[in-house]
């Protein structure tokens, strides 16, 4: 088993369930009500103001026409995620369920960005227990070395952006195209660096 790869997975999987858990939150404090579209902030026109706030009020989408039947779907998935990502994605088809999951959490709620993390964890969860084949090259040996560490930063970053950004909306909204282009590029470097890992210690 690639264990560097599972640590990749579990790691974007449980990441993906607790966003989605918030945005199901938020869904279910709308109530009884019906979304102005398929897609709607999470948060509520009535609760914040997408221009003032830097996560646009968690953009989502949900072919359920209730909020509270999709905050509560949203909810019962993002643990699903979470469990999934932390007991069985190291199992034979571990990875296409999160990936699964993933998908049904961005039909019902679940945002954008959450089900793009868990679709990349689950990328990740097909390669757990695939044979590594032949010698890790140069770059390969370089990428290993940097192991876990973009990993870290991505967790860091996808955890820290709530609280830095109740204290700092503004220096948060100011920057968010870099924090976007941080999120785009380590998400893959997580998972090249966790292969890389697993290549070297075969």
């Amino acid at each position: 088993m690639r264990k560097a790869t599972k640590t990749v997975a579990t790691w974007l999987g449980v990441v993906a369930g607790i966003a989605g858990l918030e945005h199901g939150y938020f869904e279910i404090l709308q109530g009884n009500t019906q979304p102005s579209g398929l897609m709607f902030p999470s948060w509520g026109a009535n609760i914040c103001d997408p221009e003032k706030l830097w996560h646009v009020c968690e953009p989502a989408m949900s072919i359920l026409p209730n909020f509270l039947a999709t905050g509560i779907l949203t909810v019962l998935l993002g643990l699903a995620v979470i469990a999934w990502s932390v007991r069985f994605v190291q199992r034979k088809h571990g990875g296409l369920g999160l990936i699964l999951l993933s998908i049904l959490m961005l039909l019902f709620g679940g945002g954008f960005f959450p089900p793009l993390i868990g679709l990349i964890g689950g990328a990740a969860g097909t390669q757990i227990n695939r044979p590594l084949g032949g010698q890790p090259g140069t770059l390969t040996r370089l990428a290993a070395k940097l192991w876990p560490y973009p990993l870290v930063l991505l967790i860091t970053m996808l955890l820290a952006q709530f609280p830095v950004g109740y204290f700092f909306n503004d220096f948060l909204k100011s920057i968010m195209v870099w924090v976007l282009l941080f999120i785009v590029t380590f998400l893959p470097l997580s998972m090249y660096t966790g292969y890389a890992r697993d290549a070297v210690q075969k």
